[in-house]
Formats: C-alpha cells, sequence, structure tokens
C-alpha cells in the first residue's frame, strides 16, 4: 500500500512539474527526493532501486552542460544539420522580415493575456476623424459608382482632381515632407468607407498607400530621391505604380524573369554608371495613369563594377549599415528602382480590366538604362529589394484589403438587414425565415469579426511591423468578404443578380477575386505562409536553432535544444490536461462570458505548440512539401488569432449587453474552425502512431469545438433587422448620404419609414391578405383601411409614405438596347433612373 501511495505521489509531483514547465534541476533535484524516499521506505526492491538509480544519472549528466554537450548535443547537432531544410537568400529575408507579435504568444501555448488587453486601438486624431467626416463625404458623393464601372470604366475627372488635391494619395506619407502622415488605422478607415460607395476609387486611393514608391521612398530613400519625388506624389501632379508582378511570376516575386545588368552606359550625354533594364510587368494598378514606376528586377553585376563602386564610394555609409560591398558572385538579387514613365525604352501598355474599373495594365522595358543612384536608397540598397517589399507588401496586408474585406461587410450587413425586413414573401418579412436567418446570421457574426480584426490589425501595424498577423488578415478577412457577399447575393435573389444602378451588392461581389488574389494569392497565404512563416518566427526556439546549426554554435544550440524539449514537455501536458478536464484549470483574465473561452484558446495554443513540434521534429524539411498539413496548423494559429481579436473588441466596447451574442456567434464560430483544422490534421497525419498520439494528447475525449448553433445564430439575425447603436456600430463607416438615387439611400430612407410606420402597416397589410379592404389601389385600400378603424388617418399617410419607398426598394433596373450596346446619352441615362413609375401594378 505504501508502494502504491509513494508511486502515486510521484507521479502527481512528476505531472505538476511537466505542467508548470519546471527547470531540468528542479527536476532532477525531485527525482532524487523521490528516490531517496522510496529507499528509506523500502517500498521498492533491487531492480526498481537499479533503474531508478540509472534514470538519476542520466538526469545528473544532464546538468553537467559540457559533457551533455559532448555526449548528446554533438551526435543530434550533427543530424539537425543534415535535415534542415534549405532555405534561400530570399527565404531568409522573407522570414527575417518584420516582426513577430501577439502570434508568437498564442503559438507558443501559454498566451500572456495581460498583453493582448493592455494592447490599446490607435486613437484617431482629430485631423483623421475631419478627414473621415468631410474630405471621405465628399469624394463619395462625386462617385456615380455605376457610370464608372459600366459607362466610363474609371473615375470622373472631378473625382481625380478632388483625390489628388485632398492628398487621398499621400495618406501614408509623413507631415515632415507635407503628406498626410495618417495612421494605419485612419488609412483604414478612410478604405473602408471609400469601398462601401465605390470598389474602383478604394482600389485607386489604397494602392498607392500600401505597395508604392511613397512608403519606399519614405523608408529607404536616399534624401534627393525624396526631394526629387514626394511634392510630386503629395501634391498629386505625379501618381505613382509599382511594377512587381509578370507573366511569368504572380504570388512569387522570387521567379521574376526581370533584369537590371550593372554596365557603364550614357545619361544626359555623359558616361554613367548605371543599369541595362530588360522587364515585363502584368497586372499593375495606376500603371495605364502612373507618371512614375517603381520597378522590382534582379540586379547582376557581371563585371564587379557595382562592387567596385561601393568599395571606392560608398565604404563608409556601407560600413555604417553593416551592409557588405556585394556578393562575389555579381548575383545581388532582387533591387528596387524608381524610373520616370516617360524614360526613353519604358513603355505602358493597354489595360487591363480584372472586374473593376480601377486603372491596371502592363508595363514594358526593353533596354532601358538608368544611373545607378535612381536604385531606392542609393547604390548600397543593390540586392534588398525583396525585404523591402515583404515588409511593405506586409502592412498593406494589414491596413488595405482588410478594410475592402471590412467594407463589404458593414455594407452587406446594413442593406441585407434592411432589405430581409423590408422584402415580404408568403406575407411575412423574409428575415424572419429561419432558412433565410441561416444565411443573415452568418452576414452579423461575420460582420462583427471583421470589423475586430480591422481595428486590431491596423492598430498592430501603427506599433509594429507583424508580418505574420497581416498575412492571417489578409488571408481569412478576404475569405470570410466573399461568404458574406454569397450569403447577401442569396438573401437579396434576383433583386441582386440584375446588375444597374439600383443594385448595392453586384459590383462588390464581382470584384471578390480582386481581393482574393492580390499581394499574395489566398492559396499560397494559407498554404505556405501563415504557418511556414509563423512557425519560425513566433517560435520560440526553431529560429535561432536554425541559425545556430548555420553558423556552427554548438553551444547556443544546446541550450535552446533543452529549453526546447522542456517547453515541448511543457505544452504536451498543458494540452491533455486541458483536454481532459474541458481547460477548467486553464487561466482567463476575465470573469464572465468571456472567461470560458480565453480557456478554451489555452487549451488550443498549448496543442498547436505541441502539434507544430511533433510535425517539424517528425517530418523535418519534408513539410514545406506537405502544404495542406501545415495550411491546417496555420488554420489553428489563425483561428486563435481571430478569437482574440474579437475578445479585444468586444471588451474594449465596455462588454456591452446587446454585443453578447455577436460575441458568442464569433467565438464559437473561430474555436469551431479551429477544432475542424485540429481534426482534418490529424486525420491526414502521415505517420499514423504519431498522429494517435497527438490525438491522445491534444483531443483525449474528441473535438468539443462545435459549430454556431441554430438558436444562436437567429439571435445574430434576429438583430439585424432592428434599428438601434450595434447596427449602427457595425457599419459605422458605410456611406449613406449618396441621394435619392444611390442604392443604399433607397434602402435605408425605406428601412426607417418603416421603422416609423411597421406597426399600422402590419394591421393594414393582414386586413389587405384576407380581402377586408375594398380598392384596387393602395390608396383606396388605405381609405378604407381609415374609413373601417384599421388604422387612423395620420397613420395612413405614413403607411402610403412607406409602401411608395418600399417598392422603389425592391426594384430593378431595366435598359433599352441603345443603352447596353454603348449610347449613354443623357436620355438613355434618364430613363435608367425615372422608370420606377412605370413598374407598379396595384
Amino acid at each position: 500500500m505504501m508502494t502504491l501511495i509513494v508511486v502515486a505521489g510521484a507521479l502527481v509531483v512528476a505531472w505538476l512539474l511537466a505542467y508548470l514547465g519546471a527547470p531540468l534541476w528542479v527536476w532532477t533535484t525531485g527525482a532524487a527526493l523521490g528516490t531517496a524516499a522510496l529507499l528509506a521506505t523500502q517500498a521498492i526492491g533491487v531492480a526498481a532501486t537499479v533503474i531508478l538509480g540509472v534514470v538519476l544519472a542520466v538526469m545528473l549528466l544532464l546538468n553537467i552542460v559540457p559533457l551533455r554537450r559532448a555526449l548528446l548535443t554533438r551526435p543530434i547537432f550533427g543530424v539537425f544539420k543534415k535535415v534542415l531544410p534549405e532555405m534561400s537568400s530570399t527565404e531568409r529575408e522573407a522570414i527575417e522580415a518584420g516582426e513577430s507579435w501577439w502570434e508568437a504568444e498564442l503559438f507558443q501555448g501559454r498566451p500572456k493575456w495581460n498583453r493582448l488587453l493592455d494592447f490599446n486601438y490607435t486613437e484617431l486624431t482629430s485631423e483623421e476623424r475631419s478627414f473621415l467626416s468631410n474630405e471621405c463625404e465628399e469624394v463619395c458623393k462625386l462617385v456615380d459608382d455605376w457610370k464608372t464601372e459600366f459607362e466610363d470604366k474609371d473615375l470622373s475627372p472631378a473625382v481625380w482632381k478632388y483625390i489628388r488635391e485632398k492628398r487621398f494619395l499621400a495618406m501614408l506619407i509623413g507631415k515632415e515632407f507635407g503628406g498626410l502622415g495618417f495612421s494605419a488605422r485612419a488609412q483604414s478607415e478612410v478604405v473602408t468607407k471609400l469601398a462601401t460607395k465605390s470598389i474602383a476609387l478604394a482600389v485607386t486611393v489604397m494602392v498607392p498607400n500600401s505597395l508604392g514608391p511613397g512608403e519606399l521612398l519614405v523608408k529607404y530613400g536616399t534624401d534627393a530621391q525624396r526631394k526629387q519625388w514626394l511634392p510630386g506624389l503629395i501634391d498629386g501632379s505625379e501618381i505613382p505604380c509599382f511594377g512587381l508582378t509578370g507573366p511569368e511570376v504572380g504570388s512569387d516575386a522570387t521567379a521574376m524573369p526581370d533584369t537590371g545588368v550593372v554596365e557603364v552606359g550614357e545619361h544626359e550625354g555623359k558616361p554613367t554608371l548605371g543599369l541595362r533594364l530588360n522587364f515585363s510587368k502584368r497586372w499593375i494598378t495606376l500603371a495605364p495613369v502612373a507618371t512614375v514606376v517603381g520597378l522590382a528586377f534582379k540586379l547582376k553585376d557581371p563585371q564587379g563594377l557595382l562592387r567596385e563602386y561601393l568599395r571606392k564610394n560608398a565604404a563608409a555609409d556601407v560600413a555604417k549599415d553593416g551592409l557588405e560591398q556585394g556578393p562575389k558572385d555579381g548575383e545581388y538579387g532582387i533591387t528596387c528602382a524608381l524610373i520616370p514613365a516617360k524614360h526613353p525604352g519604358v513603355s505602358i501598355g493597354r489595360r487591363h480590366y480584372p472586374g473593376s474599373a480601377f486603372m491596371n495594365g502592363p508595363i514594358f522595358g526593353h533596354d532601358v538604362f538608368i544611373p545607378i543612384d535612381w536604385i531606392i536608397g542609393g547604390p548600397k540598397m543593390a540586392g534588398h529589394g525583396w525585404r523591402m517589399l515583404v515588409e511593405c507588401l506586409s502592412a498593406g496586408r494589414g491596413i488595405s484589403l482588410p478594410a475592402l474585406a471590412t467594407a463589404a461587410g458593414q455594407a452587406s450587413y446594413r442593406m441585407t438587414g434592411a432589405y430581409s425586413r423590408i422584402r415580404r414573401q408568403f406575407k411575412v418579412a423574409v428575415g424572419k425565415f429561419e432558412g433565410v436567418q441561416e444565411a443573415t446570421g452568418r452576414i452579423a457574426g461575420y460582420t462583427y469579426t471583421l470589423e475586430a480584426m480591422r481595428l486590431l490589425s491596423a492598430s498592430a501595424v501603427d506599433h509594429c511591423t507583424p508580418s505574420v498577423v497581416t498575412g492571417i488578415a489578409k488571408y481569412h478577412m478576404t475569405e470570410i468578404m466573399r461568404k458574406v457577399l454569397i450569403d447577401a447575393m442569396d438573401v437579396f435573389s434576383g433583386r441582386g443578380i440584375q446588375q444597374g444602378p439600383r443594385n448595392p451588392l453586384a459590383q462588390a461581389y464581382k470584384s471578390v477575386p480582386i481581393a482574393i488574389t492580390v499581394e499574395g494569392a489566398n492559396i499560397l497565404t494559407r498554404n505556405l505562409m501563415i504557418f511556414g512563416q509563423g512557425a519560425i518566427r513566433s517560435h520560440a526556439y526553431v529560429l535561432d536553432e536554425m541559425e545556430a546549426a548555420r553558423t556552427g554554435d554548438v553551444k547556443k544550440f544546446d541550450r535552446l535544444l533543452f529549453a526546447h524539449l522542456g517547453s515541448a514537455v511543457n505544452r504536451a501536458v498543458r494540452a491533455f490536461t486541458h483536454g481532459l478536464t474541458g481547460a477548467v484549470f486553464a487561466r482567463s483574465p476575465k470573469a464572465g462570458i468571456t472567461a470560458p473561452y480565453f480557456k478554451k484558446m489555452e487549451h488550443l495554443s498549448a496543442s498547436l505548440s505541441f502539434l507544430a513540434d511533433m510535425t517539424m521534429g517528425v517530418l523535418g524539411g519534408e513539410l514545406k512539401r506537405k502544404e495542406r498539413l501545415s495550411a491546417r496548423l496555420g488554420d489553428v494559429l489563425s483561428q486563435l488569432y481571430i478569437a482574440s481579436s474579437v475578445l479585444r473588441f468586444y471588451i474594449a466596447n465596455g462588454e456591452r449587453e446587446n454585443e453578447a451574442s455577436h460575441l458568442r456567434w464569433a467565438m464559437d464560430n473561430a474555436l469551431a474552425e479551429a477544432g475542424k483544422a485540429l481534426e482534418e490534421f490529424l486525420r491526414n497525419f502521415p505517420v499514423r502512431p504519431v498522429a494517435w498520439l497527438m490525438r491522445l494528447v491534444t483531443l483525449p475525449l474528441g473535438n468539443p469545438y462545435q459549430p454556431v448553433a441554430d438558436k444562436l445564430n437567429g439571435e445574430v439575425a434576429e438583430q439585424m433587422l432592428e434599428p438601434g447603436d450595434l447596427r449602427d456600430r457595425l457599419s459605422h463607416l458605410v456611406f449613406r448620404n449618396g441621394g435619392k438615387n444611390d442604392p443604399i439611400s433607397i434602402l435605408e430612407h425605406a428601412f426607417d419609414l418603416l421603422i416609423d410606420a411597421e406597426e399600422p402597416y402590419v394591421k393594414y397589410f393582414k386586413a389587405a391578405a384576407k380581402n377586408q379592404l375594398d380598392g384596387e389601389h393602395i390608396a383606396d385600400k388605405l381609405r378604407d383601411a381609415v374609413k373601417k378603424n384599421i388604422i387612423t388617418a395620420e397613420e395612413a399617410k405614413r403607411v402610403e409614405e412607406y409602401d411608395a419607398a418600399r417598392f422603389d426598394a425592391i426594384l430593378t433596373d431595366d435598359f433599352s438596347k441603345e443603352y447596353l450596346t454603348g449610347d449613354f446619352s443623357p436620355e438613355q441615362r434618364a430613363e435608367i433612373i425615372e422608370f420606377s413609375a412605370h413598374q407598379r401594378v396595384a
């Protein structure tokens, strides 16, 4: 009996030490004390004593670092170096670009929740708020989106003039240079508002403020380059574009065939050291109207001319910046330069048409010679273009594309809620049908999620350069955008598919592939970047272990390896404990409705950390080719980030009671998606015994994370139908002042009148449906309803006004043959706008 008690006590102590992550010396001390206790109580025999003695000897050995390093670490070090996947210089730059942020806490298995709760959203300045309320409103009023997309295939001259004069294209350029100097959050809100009015307008504004010459000049340009180009970029006299992608290269920028070869040529009549460029770029936004072209290309110096130039003329700068004087083989790699669009040899091709009217097209260059000083940042930045691009793309992923997604969510939330209350089928508002609520509930929950992610991600960009988080935001927010718009189109049905000035959804729906594809196609982002970059950047030890292996630093590798092993044991025990107990022992920084979610996230975080270690240990370099496995681990990390965004948003909003259902929907959905990713990962892991072990540790009682319940989905769907502060807060960036012919304004007007007239309207409607009212037309029936005391005269007036607005709101456009074939005369245009008077029968 005593033996059982001692053994049980030893197991409990060992479990606690593993759960708490005790260091090796504590384990050794505990093992020594436990062995002494067993010997003192004579609870074990000779064989057990010998076994425990061997175990204790090994533990003591592990504490003697020089001996451990010689006997264990060096052989492991040799194997690690052999199985370590090769990493190109561009891969290394991509991984090292930017900074790790909150995703690192989520990846390490024990998130420090206070780091999330103490993080404050960026506060908008009075200037930024004024810009949103004034300049953004004014430019939206100038845009006729149907005319832009269908007739002109371009923004109007008045809009172009306005965005140039008001410095919309220079939001990220600092005030010290004359730009607006807006925060990432402010840029996000500007693009979101513009996108609710016009995709073409939003994209035109967002591209120069994400990946564009302006940002590259501010961050990396020389003083001379800034002086030459920034004034024009700020006042709008210069329109920038950036040439990155091409016919042979899309998301993999490292595969670009475009070249720049260092040679001595002639510039302005003088012999000049420069670059001979040959390039073909495609899908370049603003190219057709650009006056200055940012260009990415692979730089080669076969004669060593640039290397010699740097050695002679830039040695001081190179030494100061810690940059080498060029590779000995002359292959510098990706480099960026700035070139006037009218420079000899540069030609702008005809336009592409990517489903929206923003300017987009190809750029070509044949034997283009430019001075070496046109490299952005000067000659010393030769070969550093990839890192520059990755960091700038990272910011764009965290601001621009999430803004487009949020615009789709907020506009769909507001419009679909209004339409599904206005539109009646089978004598009932369509928003009351459970089948419709399945879709509208998703719209509501996803809109809450999008706004939460937008705020946290944009504010993060204001504080650092979080490359993994922005990849998560870009991929998942644009995918959510796609889901939201599909659901909205399903609810609008025929009203949504008939294109025309009245359609509030069709252009956004058509434009979804743009957001999905640009700045790294979503397939690539999910399968290669989020986990591939996140596992290395966010892991506490892996990147340092790889660096130690690369440099041959055995001492550093030894220290990291044993810290890593201790962490892996700790995360495994924590994941198993939380999985077995429903995470009741996990930590939560808050009480109330959010507490269970914090605890469940800690279980998922520990599980992710353990699975990542096991996967990298078992598959090694093969993991690079197991894209579906890495994507699913990336999905777990992503859903943890999404859930973090939602919790931070709810708490920052004061934990309002009317938001509780939206919080629960968003959290249940995120955790269910994480659980689904875990299940799919474990089901498809190729080494089955290891998969069984991982399942036992992470999901010992099965998957506890289930999809959103029907009842909860119905609650948020019902809330979407109601006016009030929740509806206004979740759609606060939707442009709603477009006038009587604006599609959103038409719906808003009808919705407002319905709220005021709904009670008498329902009385009238029921009586009319039962054939209790005389008359052919609504005016006659309303007079009869007043006569029969069903409603009052004042109520009849409100009902009549609403019903006219209701009918107007459900109409779709029709066109003459002449108009559809290109006759956009004012008479044809007027027919489209004014035809509704002829549509009504009764």
